[in-house]
């Protein structure tokens, strides 16, 4: 009977809402796009500003499909370039949910380059980028808790929470370092 008021409850959409777990597969997201001049500079090298930007597009889609709610970018880790990205190749982005806190949510984008006439792929980067999910009045709201399938997905989840551990910490100390 309990049961049966707070189902009516949920379905009316008054108090309580439904938070269920959802797994890290869920939230997986590939994008590609083709480099042309435009994203390069003088020398034939897409601009790292420009991946950025689709690592982001890439990381908010994972993060918003696992939230099903709209996010916005609080933060993005160290992005290093091993390899250059040139006009023609191919950019593939790979992304998913690594780590959720309460409303936040970290994705882990691998960014990779082929060569569309070889098939050969170059592992160019790897970004770690976090969003938080917003309700109907732009404030943050909780999201589904994360679930590993995989030993790798349990070891991306702790290795997440240490991050967001480290983040946390970084805040707080930039914090005081601003204080008068």
């Amino acid at each position: 009977m309990a049961h049966d008021r707070r189902s009516r409850r949920i379905q009316a959409g008054h108090g309580l809402t439904p938070n269920p777990s959802k797994p890290v597969s869920a939230s997986r997201v590939t994008l590609s796009q083709l480099m042309q001049p435009q994203f390069a500079n003088l020398r034939g090298a897409v601009h790292g500003g420009w991946i950025m930007k689709l690592a982001d597009e890439a990381g908010g889609l994972a993060a918003a499909r696992h939230a099903q709610k709209p996010v916005v970018t609080v933060a993005i880790d160290q992005m290093s370039f091993h390899s250059p990205i040139r006009i023609g190749d191919l950019v593939i982005l790979e992304a998913e949910v690594t780590f959720v806190g309460n409303s936040s949510l970290e994705a882990r984008v691998q960014v990779t380059a082929e060569d569309p006439l070889t098939a050969i792929r170059t592992h160019t980067n790897t970004a770690y980028l976090v969003y938080v999910a917003l309700d109907a009045a732009g404030r943050p709201t909780r999201v589904p808790r994360l679930i590993a399938e995989t030993e790798s997905e349990s070891l991306r989840m702790a290795r997440g929470e240490r991050r967001q551990a480290d983040r946390l910490a970084r805040l707080k100390h930039e914090a005081q370092e601003a204080a008068p």
